[in-house]
């Protein structure tokens, strides 16, 4: 019985999954352009990577994301999770509006009004105008485009805060009782108590944002109209590995380049996991 019940996932892990990653995965090593069947060459399509340009700048934007946008939405979630977390009347509306974000940033109508909210002739430069300030195309300008879609990430920070307020409710009560006796502040009990305490769940959304920046696409396709551009400042990996698989029709090295997305995500959170033994605090 319980295999007859399990039949349904694993048919999906092998085709769903496990097949597909084969298939990159021999796709890797052979030229293949969709219309004409797959060719070996072997590992031509990564030594390849160490002579693309744009590979290593689509590395630099992402890695710029990920290391800006990641840090900024946590600290925003958990500023927010402690706001909700001292009992205001209609928590549950709160929490739901405050999550909404993270249900919406990332589909096409969001970033088709987030172009439009930062162009020249949005809202942000519409709001700059009352105090006589001239604005500018902050999505055309590549010095601020990829600043445009870190603001957009942080706005999605629904998913860790309601982690995060799960948390602090876990946090007793005592030990702020305690610390409030012996004369310890807010400040301090935040410092010494609220975020050792903390830590696990902070190291958990740590991961997972991480991953999920890595993996960003849709808004920079659709705020850069495909091209990752101003020159190229959000040519995110994942936008320049569909330019490559979808628009160049060179699936081969696509694939090689999703692999390398895998092996950097995996190095990433092997890195986490190695560090969390100097800061991250258990019961023990």
């Amino acid at each position: 019985m319980a295999a007859i019940f399990l039949a349904p996932w694993f048919l999906g892990l092998a085709l769903i999954t496990v097949g597909p990653m084969l298939a990159s995965a021999y796709l890797s090593f052979t030229d293949y352009d969709l219309l004409q069947a797959p060719h070996w060459i072997g590992f031509d399509n990564f030594t390849r990577m160490w002579e693309d340009p744009r590979l290593h700048k689509s590395l630099v934007v992402t890695f710029t994301y990920v290391v800006t946008a990641v840090p900024l939405q946590l600290a925003a979630a958990l500023g927010l999770a402690l706001l909700l977390d001292r009992g205001m009347r209609g928590l549950a509306f709160y929490r739901s509006v405050f999550y909404l974000p993270s249900l919406l940033g990332g589909s096409v109508a969001v970033a088709i009004l987030w172009r439009q909210v930062f162009g020249v002739d949005g809202l942000v430069n519409a709001f700059l105008g009352f105090f006589g300030i001239q604005g500018e195309g902050w999505v055309s300008d590549p010095d601020t485009a990829l600043g445009t879609l870190v603001l957009l990430h942080v706005w999605t920070f629904g998913a860790p805060m309601i982690i995060f307020l799960a948390g602090l409710r876990q946090i007793p009560e005592m030990y702020y009782e305690a610390a409030s006796i012996d004369g310890a502040g807010k400040l301090r009990q935040f410092r010494a108590i609220t975020v050792p305490l903390l830590t696990p769940i902070i190291f958990f959304n740590l991961v997972l944002q991480i991953i999920g920046a890595f993996q960003s696409f849709t808004q920079a396709f659709v705020v850069s109209g495909g091209s990752g551009g101003p020159a190229d400042s959000t040519l995110f990996y994942t936008l320049y590995l569909y330019q490559k698989g979808f628009g160049a029709l060179d699936m081969g090295y696509a694939s090689a380049m999703a692999w390398l997305l895998l092996l950097i995500v995996a190095a990433m959170t092997a890195i986490n996991f190695l560090a969390s033994k100097y800061w991250v605090f258990y019961n023990d």
